[in-house]
């Protein structure tokens, strides 16, 4: 099984931009389809990005959509996700995950294997 860390997490103001890290490790990284969800407080935990094994394809929730953009580099075995024009409402520990199976359904959490600790986002008005 695949072990995944995110870092790059942090405060930051409305408007500014962060890039998440996951490093994947114990498996080869192109393994894997990759998705990143996020949970807010007392809130469920919801698909925001997904990509293929190859980066091929990226998928994206609507709340981010056009902000937000999903990369892998399988020789580094990392994904990224950089968040660009952050909002409030983004506040969240975002997590990244993969799956072995991809395919239609990456947007539902039961479609991944991994998961990674997390990292806290938050972002002030």
């Amino acid at each position: 099984q695949v072990q995944l860390v995110e870092s790059g997490g942090g405060l930051v103001q409305a408007g500014d931009s962060l890039r998440l890290s996951c490093a994947a490790s114990g498996r080869t990284l192109s393994s894997y389809a990759m998705g990143w969800f996020r949970q807010a407080p007392g809130k469920e935990r919801e698909f925001v990005s997904a990509i293929s094994r190859r980066g091929g394809s990226t998928y994206y929730a609507d709340s981010v959509k056009g902000r937000f953009t999903i990369s892998r580099d399988n020789a580094k075995n990392t994904v990224y996700l950089q968040m660009n024009s952050l909002k409030p409402e983004d506040t969240a520990v975002y997590y990244c995950a993969a799956s072995v199976i991809g395919g239609s359904y990456y947007s539902q959490k039961t479609s991944y294997d991994s998961w990674g600790q997390g990292t806290q986002v938050t972002v002030s008005s």
